[in-house]
């Protein structure tokens, strides 16, 4: 029989071995993955909070992440970060959503602070369950089911009035809020984000929206994706990671959601036709947009007219990175996109920093949607 003494040796062997190679493996991961299961390990043995708290309004669906610790650089996508299912209402009352918020606070104190640290706050929607309640069938699969994306720089909006996104209260929304750090390397510091979803009861008034995601795609070099420096006004790209919003054209070209950006100023530009899918024609009132620190404005420019259909400014902070504001498209009287016109984002950036910095350009846009329109008044 083996003696005690001689088991706990076993045990303590194995639990410096396991360490160690724990440790090692940790080491090589990237600062994203690194947040992931450090985030992992806190919420496990419960060092910190970790559940979302619900605060129901009327017309305003608050909501309280789980905490967010921050302690060290985190860059746009790095940092840790939540997820969860809701639903607006118990029943299936038919409400329309205008408008979203997201700030950080305080974990301890709930007093709003810096919103340096929100990286984004994604709502998704279960496009099977959305789209059969209006028996639109044909629209399942068609894109991926994101509604919309706040993001520093952009922590708010509102939808033009008279307009927003109809849901029945006891369909799912999927959120997911994640952290933001460029300026503070020496931190400890807990956080989390409220969010905010207002909506109102359908009155028979309202006219529903319909979102499309775009993005710019830029072409990059398969079997030597991290080689440059690239020539200038190529509009090639060197991804961040290949792993994540990489894309392959039907040439079988490799695209890039996510690169890097040197020093100085370039402009970024690529189609959005095939996102777009247009059929017909549609009514744009509204965009959501997100871009990273560096970028100084993005354009939806009509390629068959050769003219922009809107050019959103961007201020970035001259003291340290990130976004003051990003100017939204919003229009009630909306303006009018066509299915046999081409289109493109254009994106201009200006990376004042001494190092390579990583981008990203997209938008939701929202379109007046006459089909679901019909639908609902039947």
């Amino acid at each position: 029989m083996i003696r005690k003494s001689k088991i706990y040796k076993y045990l303590a062997f194995t639990f410096i071995i396991s360490s160690v190679f724990g440790i090692s493996v940790y080491s090589f991961l990237s600062n994203r993955h690194q947040a992931i299961v450090k985030t992992k390990l806190l919420y496990t043995f419960g060092l910190v909070d970790n559940n979302w708290e619900i605060g129901k309004q009327n017309q305003k669906y608050k909501m309280l992440s789980p905490t967010f610790l921050i302690d060290e650089i985190y860059k746009s996508m790095e940092g840790p970060k939540s997820s969860r299912y809701i639903q607006l209402s118990p029943n299936e009352d038919l409400l329309w959503i205008t408008g979203f918020e997201v700030k950080a606070v305080d974990a301890k104190t709930n007093e709003s602070i810096s919103n340096d640290f929100i990286c984004h706050m994604n709502v998704d929607i279960n496009d099977v369950n959305y789209y059969t309640n209006w028996d639109l069938k044909e629209r399942i699969g068609k894109q991926y089911p994101r509604l919309t994306s706040l993001s520093n720089g952009f922590e708010s909006y509102n939808y033009p009035e008279g307009y927003g996104v109809p849901i029945k209260g006891s369909d799912y929304l999927y959120i997911t809020s994640q952290a933001l750090n460029h300026n503070y390397p020496s931190i400890l510091k807990k956080i989390k984000h409220e969010v905010t979803i207002t909506h109102e009861k359908y009155n028979g008034t309202q006219k529903p929206l319909l979102s499309k995601t775009v993005f710019i795609q830029l072409p990059y070099n398969k079997n030597n994706p991290f080689e440059g420096p690239l020539s200038p006004g190529s509009n090639q790209c060197i991804p961040v990671e290949t792993k994540n919003h990489s894309y392959m054209d039907k040439k079988g070209n490799m695209l890039s959601g996510h690169w890097v950006i040197p020093k100085g100023k370039n402009t970024y530009h690529s189609s959005i036709s095939e996102q777009l899918d247009l059929q017909d024609s549609l009514r744009l009132h509204f965009s959501a947009i997100h871009v990273h620190p560096f970028a100084t404005s993005i354009a939806l420019y009509d390629k068959t007219m050769n003219q922009n259909i809107f050019k959103s400014a961007i201020s970035n902070y001259k003291d340290k990175i990130g976004l003051i504001e990003i100017a939204p498209f919003s229009s009630k009287e909306g303006i009018w996109l066509y299915a046999n016109h081409d289109y493109e984002l254009v994106l201009e950036v200006d990376n004042t920093s001494n190092i390579n910095q990583d981008m990203m350009g997209s938008m939701f846009l929202f379109f007046y949607d006459a089909e679901l329109d019909k639908k609902i008044k039947q």
